[in-house]
């Protein structure tokens, strides 16, 4: 949500800054609806500073036996209530309608995000392992050893498409990926563990820009609960209303959720395996911080999120969205994605973003400066760390071997029984 204020100070600006977007200049409506909701509330005010002095006088023209300025008086306050009643009606709609406006737009990107139309424009920080050589490389679904244990004719049947139905050591390797993300997180990247909610009411939804723009991308239940698209959702919004101690910050946050996206802008697109799903598992971090501190905490999100698949021995690239691709509510996005052999490309397996205080001034989560003074708005981080059925592609496709087999990482060793093999047969050994 973007303050008015920012509007009113220096509009050009804003309009420049959303035309990075390629969003229309939108600066002069909003300072319209603005200076109707403010003239409303001055004309309000007006009205009642007049109604309390006519209120004052009407003791005295009484205790004067001056009934015709009583009466006057009298119908004079009656006409100044009805006035003012109407006038903050008016103002009420013109700031709803207003804030409204304001909750379509996107946020302000950083000045350090590359112009650009799309995923094309983006540019590449850097990339990290070499893929291996590996001969008629197949995708994750072809595999020999796991094509028996991802049965997606089962899952059509009980859900349709774009479902996984996985079974016996693929789905405990998934499980596996899983656990070794959180335990990562937990342990060596000091974020806190919880197990949230994955319905939510309206009020998360908007907080965390998920509505109203988005509402079509997400599943809805009878009784108005929303199915979360990530649990960026919960975590973010579980200090909303909040005014923390600035000592409290940053507060790091990972959950492992199922996640449920509608895909309703995707239709032909990644239609094979299980790479773009309704329901899917992701490890989500969260970072609740200072302003001051939210750049380098981008970065270190950032390096938690790549330091999962160093430690899995996948190669990958991170790239910088561009203007013209990056999300609704971002600042800033770095997209991590992870080499799949079997398309022979890099696919997005995590983004990390900063939203800046969009978000906090959605769900009004601020902090007490310990030096004093007013209230801030916080700053709200979110990244996956990682997409756990993406995660499990990656696993198994760079991992394929001639005979069909996949070599698994060490690190899932531990959660596997020491299983470091899916052999040939489709056994874990």
């Amino acid at each position: 949500m973007h303050d008015i204020r920012s509007v009113r100070d220096d509009p050009a600006a804003f309009d420049a800054a959303l035309a990075r977007r390629g969003e229309a200049a939108v600066s002069s409506e909003l300072l319209a609806l603005d200076e109707a909701r403010r003239a409303a509330i001055s004309q309000a005010e007006t009205a009642q500073a007049a109604a309390n002095a006519a209120a004052k006088e009407i003791g005295a023209a009484k205790g004067r036996g001056d009934e015709a300025e009583f009466e006057h008086l009298r119908a004079l306050v009656a006409d100044k209530k009805d006035l003012i009643a109407q006038l903050n009606e008016e103002a009420k709609a013109k700031d709803a309608a207003l804030q409204a406006r304001l909750a379509e737009l996107p946020n302000v990107i950083a000045d350090d995000v590359p112009d650009g139309a799309d995923e094309d424009d983006n540019v590449e920080i850097h990339r990290r392992g070499t893929p291996r050589d590996i001969k008629n490389a197949l995708e994750h679904f072809d595999i020999p050893s796991v094509k028996p244990h991802m049965d997606f004719e089962t899952s059509a049947k009980t859900s349709g498409s774009r479902f996984a139905f996985l079974r016996g050591p693929v789905a405990r390797i998934h499980r596996a990926l899983a656990q070794f993300m959180l335990d990562t997180h937990v342990s060596e990247n000091g974020l806190e563990e919880t197990m949230c909610p994955v319905l939510v009411r309206d009020e998360a939804m908007y907080g965390t820009d998920k509505l109203p723009k988005f509402g079509g991308d997400s599943y809805r239940t009878e009784d108005g609960m929303w199915l979360i698209p990530t649990s960026e959702v919960t975590l973010t919004y579980s200090v909303a209303g909040d005014v923390l101690d600035e000592a409290a910050l940053p507060i790091r946050l990972t959950a492992h959720t199922l996640c449920f996206r509608s895909e309703a802008g995707s239709a032909g697109r990644d239609t094979a395996g299980m790479l773009r799903q309704h329901q899917f598992e992701k490890v989500e971090m969260v970072s609740i911080t200072h302003p001051d501190q939210s750049d380098a905490e981008q970065q270190r999100m950032l390096a938690c999120a790549e330091g999962i698949l160093d430690k899995l021995g996948i190669p990958y690239r991170t790239v910088l969205l561009c203007a013209g691709d990056i999300g609704f509510g971002a600042r800033r996005t770095y997209d991590i994605e992870a080499w799949l052999p079997g398309q022979d490309t890099y696919r997005e397996i995590s983004s990390v973003s900063t939203t800046g205080d969009f978000q906090a001034r959605r769900m009004n989560a601020r902090f007490k400066p310990k030096d004093g003074g007013k209230p801030q708005f916080v700053h709200t981080l979110n990244g996956s760390g990682l997409a756990v059925g993406r995660c499990l592609i990656a696993v198994l496709e760079n991992g394929q071997q001639e005979d069909g087999s996949v070599a698994l990482p060490e690190v899932l060793a531990p959660y596997l029984g020491g299983k470091t093999v899916l052999t040939a047969e489709g056994l874990l050994a």
